[in-house]
């Protein structure tokens, strides 16, 4: 028998005047980093790194599942409503969690829209993290695929989320670690990937706000996969060279998941990222 060292509990926070049960899994020691997964996804997509001895040692991993998602239940009265992640809601959602675990100016690193989000937490509230990894992440992306198609009653929002997800994984994945990704997306609530989607591709508005990123307070670094359709290496180039002082790295043979969809790959550059982020002394070379 094995037991991994990956912990998991629930946190009660208050997010814009609603209480919601969040489940958090957390590694390691040191200076906290926090883990955001993608859209339609949860927790389960960082476990290989939090498993990993030589990303913990002297970083403390933590992460959560937004409500609606993985082990957070959605909030009472949700049967009443429809679910549309908005960016104030994402960006509530995360410093509510902060707040609630205690993090003092924690590494923030998103994939996807979780890096669209890092993304809008460096311009707006940069004093409550010391820096920022974001991967899979541009400024914006419009939808090359009708959204729809995740929550119809005529079809498997599931299976069709996967098949989407499919199209965006690197082929040099192992076919292990490929189809556990997938099934986190065929397993996802009804109507959550579209919702996520529809934050993801229709709010554009961290394209007026790429300026006010200071580069020179808290380090900016974007990962981006060579196999990335949805969110292409010309998309994340695009958006680092418009953000002063950020640098940039293109993963050769990886996807839209790296850490989920080949851990291994992924390993060196998350180790160098993190390595770059050093508080208080502005972007590392």
């Amino acid at each position: 028998m094995s037991i991994e060292p990956i912990t998991g509990r629930y946190a009660t926070v208050e997010i814009e005047g609603r209480r919601q049960r969040i489940y958090f899994e957390e590694a390691g020691a040191g200076r906290p980093v926090l883990c955001l997964h993608t859209a339609g996804a949860d927790t389960r997509q960082w476990r290989h790194l939090m498993n990993d001895a030589a990303v913990t040692e002297g970083h403390r991993l933590i992460a959560f599942d937004l409500p609606w998602h993985g082990k957070s239940l959605p909030p009472e009265g949700f049967e009443r409503e429809e679910y549309l992640l908005t960016t104030e809601t994402y960006i509530a959602t995360v410093l509510a969690v902060c707040e609630a675990l205690g993090l003092e100016r924690p590494v923030l690193a998103g994939c996807s829209m979780g890096g669209r989000i890092a993304l809008q937490l460096a311009a707006l509230h940069p004093d409550r993290f010391s820096g920022f990894i974001a991967i899979e992440a541009s400024d914006f992306q419009s939808a090359w695929y009708d959204i729809d198609w995740f929550d119809r009653p005529d079809a498997h929002g599931g299976q069709m989320g996967a098949a989407l997800v499919s199209a965006n994984i690197s082929p040099h994945a192992p076919e292990r670690d490929r189809w556990a990704t997938l099934w986190m997306f065929m397993a996802s609530g009804p109507g959550v990937f579209r919702g996520d989607l529809s934050f993801y591709t229709r709010d554009d508005s961290l394209i007026g706000r790429l300026d006010r990123i200071d580069t020179t307070r808290t380090p900016v670094h974007l990962l981006v996969g060579a196999y990335d359709l949805t969110c292409t290496p010309a998309d994340t180039e695009r958006t680092a060279a418009a953000i002063p002082g950020a640098t940039c790295a293109v993963m050769d043979e990886l996807g839209h998941f790296p850490m989920s969809e080949h851990p291994e790959g992924f390993r060196p550059f998350f180790i160098d990222a993190l390595a770059r982020m050093r508080a208080g002394q502005g972007v590392a070379a």
